[in-house]
């Protein structure tokens, strides 16, 4: 896709949602790493559900770990995987207890030392919260990128590689924000909603409606 598109791709986007924000509640940085980490093959929905009532008890890892495995288990257990993510959010309450003085490390390394993140809850993260232009790659980034032609990629982290270098960067901030609202709203998996598209004249989705 030649640059001028891709930069008319974004300046539209941009005037429907000029600042996007993570749709995860959340009230402050731990609370929303664990937001981040029950999201996983979840909804947000779904995690803003159970999040409020276990955010009055655990708003820290230290009360985290007070709450203790079992019952963290109990707030979550309407949530897909929860005995493993319960079992990785406790470990991670730990390693910031011990290392980071009880707070969310700031730097992608550290981040992804974390049991339950990888490179895409790291730039979640580090973008919500750390003002960085990083681009996280989730299913709907990934299915949006190579519908559009943005990239043509077959992995999350080569999406990631190839956005980074394609998307200008007064763009970047927002980027994924973005392209994850209209895979969630609009270019859907099964039944994109074509007619509905604010960019449809630059997508190059062979299959578009």
């Amino acid at each position: 896709m030649h640059k001028k598109n891709v930069d008319q791709i974004f300046q539209i986007l941009s005037q429907q949602r000029p600042a996007p924000k993570i749709e995860l509640d959340f009230i402050n940085n731990f609370t929303l790493f664990v937001a981040v980490v029950l999201s996983a093959q979840s909804t947000d929905k779904g995690v803003n559900k159970v999040t409020p009532r276990l955010f009055e008890v655990a708003d820290d890892p230290y009360k985290m770990l007070m709450l203790g495995e079992a019952n963290l288990r109990g707030y979550i257990k309407s949530i897909g995987l929860y005995n493993s993510k319960a079992k990785n959010i406790i470990n991670a309450c730990q390693i910031m207890v011990d290392k980071h003085d009880n707070q969310l490390p700031d730097n992608f390394d550290d981040l992804c030392e974390l049991p339950g993140v990888g490179r895409k809850s790291a730039n979640v993260l580090l973008n919500s919260l750390f003002n960085q232009h990083t681009i996280a790659v989730d299913t709907h980034v990934f299915r949006v990128s190579n519908r559009l032609g943005l990239c043509k990629t077959k992995t999350p982290d080569a999406t990631e590689f190839a956005l980074v270098k394609k998307i200008p960067n007064k763009w970047k901030k927002y980027a994924h924000h973005w392209l994850v609202l209209h895979g969630r709203y609009i270019c859907k998996a099964r039944k994109p909603m074509c007619k509905e598209c604010i960019i449809y004249d630059l997508c190059e989705f062979g299959d578009k409606i």
